[in-house]
């Protein structure tokens, strides 16, 4: 087992494990924490009463953050013919079957893959390189679509993409340690009023069976989020 740190269990001794916390009360006290030497990533993991193998339950989505991710975003996009507008909207990657050669030899220096409808029909054979990455674009998640500037900048403002995997966990980073209560607050607003509502109309049952908010070196602080939830 590996050693805690001693920032850690300094950390530790602040939370209480049997309670769950409104958002605001852990915010705060993740804002209290003894901090890293480097700006943290802020979390929150959600365990779903879905079943991942049922393609009907399946949870996916994107959520524009307020106050975006606070995280560089690299968005490749490949079009036939739209690039100057993705470069304008500012595309880090664009291309289309130079890109496509080079993912499909493992190259996979970016955090967003936008595509168009009709450079689909050559990038659904790169389902097997992306797929497992999380990294295949989806109409559902907003990343085929014609309109690949506007793609580009709402990405590259905040929105981040959400989705299940096996085991019916899902993790979204929000925001960073940096950060004020107030932005982060609202940021993991906007995260949890988004995974709620995509709860599957197949769904029975408890849809969040638990929602834990964490910094990449904090233990996790278990949320009530009752006020956000509809059923």
């Amino acid at each position: 087992m590996a050693k805690q740190s001693k920032r850690y269990r300094a950390a530790t001794k602040l939370v209480d494990r049997t309670k769950a916390y409104t958002l605001t009360e852990a915010v705060k006290l993740l804002k209290q924490v003894p901090r890293a030497k480097f700006d943290e990533s802020i979390e929150l993991a959600f365990k779903l009463g879905v079943d991942p193998k049922q393609s009907d339950q399946m949870v996916r989505g994107t959520v524009p953050l307020p106050h975006g991710s606070g995280k560089k975003v690299r968005i490749l996009v490949f079009t036939k013919g739209g690039e100057d507008a993705a470069k304008a909207a500012g595309a880090d990657f664009v291309g289309y079957q130079d890109l496509i050669k080079k993912v499909n030899e493992g190259w996979a220096e970016f955090d967003v893959a936008i595509a168009t409808p009709e450079a689909m029909a050559e990038v659904r054979k790169l389902g097997r390189v992306l797929g497992p990455r999380g990294l295949m674009p989806n109409p559902k998640t907003g990343t085929v679509t014609d309109d690949v500037a506007k793609a580009v900048k709402e990405f590259k403002a905040g929105r981040v993409e959400f989705k299940i995997d096996k085991a019916g966990n899902l993790h979204v980073l929000f925001g960073k340690a940096s950060f004020t209560e107030e932005q982060m607050i609202e940021n993991a607003k906007a995260v949890i009023e988004a995974v709620t509502k995509s709860k599957p109309s197949t769904s029975k049952g408890r849809y969040v069976e638990s929602c834990t908010l964490s910094s990449t070196m904090s233990p996790g602080l278990t949320l009530d989020i009752k006020e956000f939830l509809t059923t």
